[in-house]
């Protein structure tokens, strides 16, 4: 499992390459979005937005090809995790 923690709206490369399971973690706070992008570059979200997320929440995405991308639209406190076990996508 490959983790990222994450707190500013840079664009953060979790992982380049295959994820079986992607999950976002909400730490604190966050007025704004979340974009999960499946690739390793660019800024529109294709797998999903969260938009103005609970504290505490889990997100799963399943079958990342690409790579795991997240852009968060402010500073933030997150944690972007990418499975990797038997990555057969």
């Amino acid at each position: 499992m490959i983790y990222s923690y994450i707190t500013s709206n840079a664009p953060t490369q979790v992982y380049t390459g295959p994820v079986k399971k992607a999950i976002i973690q909400v730490n604190a706070a966050l007025t704004g979005t979340i974009k999960v992008i499946d690739g390793v570059s660019g800024t529109s979200a294709n797998v999903a937005t969260i938009t103005n997320p609970t504290v505490g929440t889990k997100y799963e995405y399943w079958g990342i090809v690409t790579g795991l991308l997240v852009i968060a639209s402010g500073n933030c406190d997150i944690t972007a995790s990418a499975d990797l076990s038997r990555s057969g996508v």
